[in-house]
């Protein structure tokens, strides 16, 4: 009995490390593509959940390959100051944050300008839905790193 109790554990852990590196899988696979490729994908997803013209996919698509590009440079400056050991100090932290609300806020008006009233508040749902899933991510990343 207690070799089957032992032998349903250990399937079981191995299904859920399985399901953890499938996630994990699914975040690196767009660090593989380009810029133009990432903005590409993004715009035709808001393009089918938004309903854009043609006229606001060129605007959209110009937009997130900016951001896309700008998030790239902040990831790449990132991981040369992570391999330099370098921790950053409150005030660095702080001018992190701040810039990053800052781009968060230049961009929201960006795209409230471009879409329409009902596009832009299904734009926001979507968001807030994404945010908090993940929130959800962060946690059960958190939970695996213990």
């Amino acid at each position: 009995m207690k070799k089957i109790v032992c032998a349903m554990l250990v399937m079981a852990s191995i299904t859920v490390a399985a399901q953890r590196d499938e996630m994990r899988g699914r975040e690196n696979s767009m660090k593989d593509l380009t810029t133009e490729q990432i903005a590409t994908l993004q715009t035709k997803k808001m393009t089918l959940s938004l309903d854009l013209n043609e006229e606001q996919q060129k605007k959209m698509k110009s937009l997130i390959t900016n951001h896309v590009a700008a998030r790239k440079a902040k990831m790449e400056a990132q991981k040369a100051k992570k391999e330099s050991r370098e921790k950053p100090t409150a005030e660095e932290k702080y001018a992190m944050q701040m810039e990053r609300l800052d781009a968060k806020i230049v961009q929201k008006r960006e795209i409230k300008a471009l879409l329409t009233e009902a596009q832009y508040s299904k734009w926001e749902k979507m968001q807030h839905r994404k945010g908090k899933h993940r929130k959800g991510e962060r946690k059960e990343a958190r939970r695996g790193e213990r």
